[in-house]
């Protein structure tokens, strides 16, 4: 943190180095805002920076009035956003750039050296009169390194030449939010334009079939080289799989394709075989069923029912059987024909038995042959079944080496289909379309007044400004009577506003201007520098001559006066006297008599037209007043006034270059340093403080004379008493203008 009374350094206020050791302290410096710095330089040199705007715009005028008229012409294209995947396979390119990259690509391509080559060439700009008379061709061509004899080199060299004119010329606008684009050419001819403008759009359109086409190119290149490959693996995977599958007794009846085109084996001649196998076997154990069934049911069985030879005998029988009962009613078991049928009925009884016995047998042997059948299907099927599940083990490895021939079958299928289309489709669409093409236009685009004016204004306004800042901090001169505080610690008493140095008096003695009020705030503000009111000895000095210090000891003396003191107002200018020439009194004789010690200081003193003002005129110039004032008859004197008057105000020469001023400064009690505004340099007020406060002057503040309130802060003046002042009737007084006092 900077300690207290140290300047703190701006870009506008010139920078000032601080005080010396001892320098009092009146309180924290209060720091202008740098916009508020700003704007008091801007108001300051107003008319400069009229002059300078002025000038730029002028210097715009002449510029727009010799420059060539351009013409623009514009073509709009579209550029759609496309995908260059020619295999359709997302391993071989996938799709890597955002929307914008693309986009961003597509505007670096049409600004590209290739296209402006392109366009030279498509138009003969090389050679073109028109083209070399609008750009200066062969000026350029002049100014060049080429060789005149080398007819290459010199073509070569003006097609370098009108492609870098051409290059640099384009203009590529995006419509912002859209996918169209404007591409503009500004040349002295419209029709020049119109033509660059479409030509390369055109060409730009060309290239990018061409970049398509080549890219089809290596596609199918890359296509049939995949395709070869794939097919020599294809056919390698098919070996395998035949090769395994006949090593392994895997016989496909009946192979399909899954949703994913994945084939599946549904049926192997294993399988064939024993579903046929155990469809006989669930036969034969069916009719084994049955025939047990038959040969466990005893009896009469159905088949000897349904036997013809045993129904045959048993209708017999019954014949026999219901003839014999006839008889019987009628004889005995012993007649003949009686017992020729029992005889009958014996025999037809063991036919039958005889049949039904075979009938049995037959069945028996039935049942025998179907339960070895049975059996031996058994053992067959289970063979079959030990042997399918070997051959389902081997399917494994099988299943394995089918997905690997459906997997390259597919790969093969789907590039081959690709191959075909993209040898069908060629290039293909393209993405690039042209919407408007350029005309040629009848109003040039170039120069436009307007927006030259506008930027030679602008353009002004920047000059101006660093002029300013750069005047401001070479210019040391006190601008803000606020400096002196915050630079140096001086307080301001007040501001004398500047006024024609012939009417000063005048104006000093009138109670209603502007200058009076500012004297009498003097007057005010040095009645609180001390605790007895305003110093008894009160010295006026400055850093050079011509500060109005002068004439603020004289108003300041008879204003003391006026209020009813007794004042003596000692002219110590030994060198360049006024007092006496502002009061109209003889210089004949005065200070430098008293300190010599040749006369009496009571016959040296004036009686003035102002009740209770006394003054002590310079008197004849000594060849030395250092000297003199260095001497104790000052001090003497200055006690001796100082007991006969309420108040002794002393004129000082300047501080800088003399030792008058620190000398007179160390034997009062209070010193007021005039400053004059917008003339004193800072850098000589800090040397002329350092001596005062090295003389240990009590500085009791600073007076600003000849302020300008124009060339300072807005309202500045208020704050010293003047600026409101009687300005109702006596507006005049503001106006005047002149030399310092």
């Amino acid at each position: 943190m900077a300690a207290a009374g140290t300047p703190t350094a701006d870009p506008i206020s010139p920078a000032v180095p601080p005080l010396a050791a001892g320098a009092q302290d009146d309180g924290p410096a209060k720091v202008q805002p740098l916009f508020l710095q700003l704007w008091n330089a801007v108001l300051r040199r107003r008319w400069l920076i009229i002059a300078i705007m002025a000038a730029a715009l002028v210097l715009g005028m002449i510029v727009t009035a010799l420059a060539t008229p351009l013409y623009t012409g514009t073509a709009r294209i579209e550029i759609s956003r496309s995908s260059a995947n020619f295999t359709n396979v997302q391993a071989v390119e996938e799709e890597t750039f955002r929307e914008l990259e693309f986009y961003q690509t597509q505007y670096a391509l049409l600004e590209s050296r290739s296209i402006a080559e392109r366009v030279v060439r498509s138009l003969s700009l090389a050679t073109d009169p028109q083209f070399e008379a609008a750009f200066g061709v062969d000026e350029r061509l002049l100014a060049s390194d080429v060789d005149p004899s080398d007819a290459a080199d010199v073509q070569a060299r003006r097609f370098g030449i009108a492609t870098a004119i051409v290059l640099g010329r384009v203009r590529v606008s995006p419509v912002r939010g859209s996918a169209l684009v404007d591409v503009s050419f500004m040349t002295p001819d419209p029709v020049l334009s119109a033509r660059l403008a479409n030509q390369w759009v055109e060409e730009f359109i060309a290239l990018n079939l061409e970049r398509r086409a080549s890219t089809t190119v290596e596609a199918r290149n890359f296509l049939s080289r995949r395709l070869e490959d794939l097919r020599e693996r294809l056919e390698d995977s098919e070996r395998r799989l035949v090769s395994y599958a006949g090593e392994a007794g895997i016989i496909s009846l009946q192979q399909t394709a899954d949703s994913e085109g994945r084939t599946r084996t549904e049926r192997t001649l294993a399988t064939a075989d024993l579903e046929a196998l155990n469809r006989v076997l669930a036969e034969t154990r069916a009719r084994r069923l049955v025939a047990e069934s038959r040969v466990q049911s005893g009896g009469v069985s159905r088949e000897a029912v349904q036997n013809s030879t045993i129904s045959s005998l048993r209708a017999a029988r019954a014949e026999v059987a219901a003839e014999y009962a006839r008889l019987m009613t009628q004889f005995e078991p012993g007649y003949p024909a009686a017992q020729s049928l029992a005889g009958q009925l014996t025999d037809l009884d063991e036919s039958i038995a005889r049949e039904e016995a075979r009938v049995r047998d037959a069945l028996e042997t039935d049942y025998r042959e179907a339960l070895s059948q049975e059996q031996s299907l058994s053992a067959e099927v289970a063979q079959l079944k030990q042997g399918l599940l070997d051959q389902q083990r081997s399917t494994i490895q099988f299943n394995v080496l089918q997905r690997e021939v459906d997997t390259n079958r597919e790969l093969y299928d789907g590039l081959l289909q690709r191959f075909k289309e993209i040898g069908v489709a060629g290039v293909g669409q393209n993405n690039v379309a042209v919407v408007d093409r350029a005309l040629p236009s009848g109003v040039p685009s170039s120069p436009n007044l307007m927006l030259n004016l506008f930027f030679s204004l602008a353009l002004g306004g920047v000059v101006a400004l660093g002029v300013i800042i750069a005047l401001e901090q070479f210019d040391e001169r006190l601008k803000n009577p606020e400096d002196l505080r915050r630079l140096f610690n001086l307080p301001v008493l007040g501001a004398i506003p500047k006024v024609d140095r012939a009417e000063l008096l005048n104006d000093v003695r009138d109670k209603r201007s502007r200058v009076y009020e500012a004297y009498l705030s003097l007057r005010t503000s040095l009645s609180f520098s001390s605790e007895n009111g305003v110093p008894k000895s009160l010295v006026f000095t400055s850093a050079k001559e011509a500060e109005g210090k002068s004439t603020s000891a004289l108003a300041t003396a008879e204003l003391l006066a006026r209020s009813g003191k007794s004042v003596i107002l000692i002219d110590c200018d030994m060198r360049s006297p006024s007092i006496d020439e502002f009061l109209g009194l003889s210089n004949a004789a005065g200070l430098s008599n008293v300190l010599a010690g040749d006369q009496n200081v009571e016959a040296l003193v004036h009686q003035t037209d102002v009740s209770g003002l006394h003054a002590l005129c310079s008197g004849p110039l000594p060849p030395n007043p250092g000297e003199l004032l260095a001497g104790p008859r000052f001090g003497q004197l200055l006690a001796e006034l100082g007991r006969r008057y309420d108040h002794v105000v002393i004129d000082s020469p300047p501080v800088l270059g003399l030792a008058d001023a620190p000398l007179i400064a160390r034997q009062v009690d209070g010193v007021v340093f005039s400053v004059a505004h917008n003339q004193t340099r800072l850098g000589g007020v800090r040397h002329a403080v350092e001596r005062l406060r090295g003389a240990d002057a009590r500085i009791v503040g600073s007076l600003v004379t000849s302020f300008d309130l124009e060339a300072a802060s807005y309202g500045y003046g208020y704050g010293y008493g003047y600026g409101y002042g009687y300005g109702y009737g006596y507006g005049h007084d503001y106006g005047r203008k002149g030399a310092a006092a």
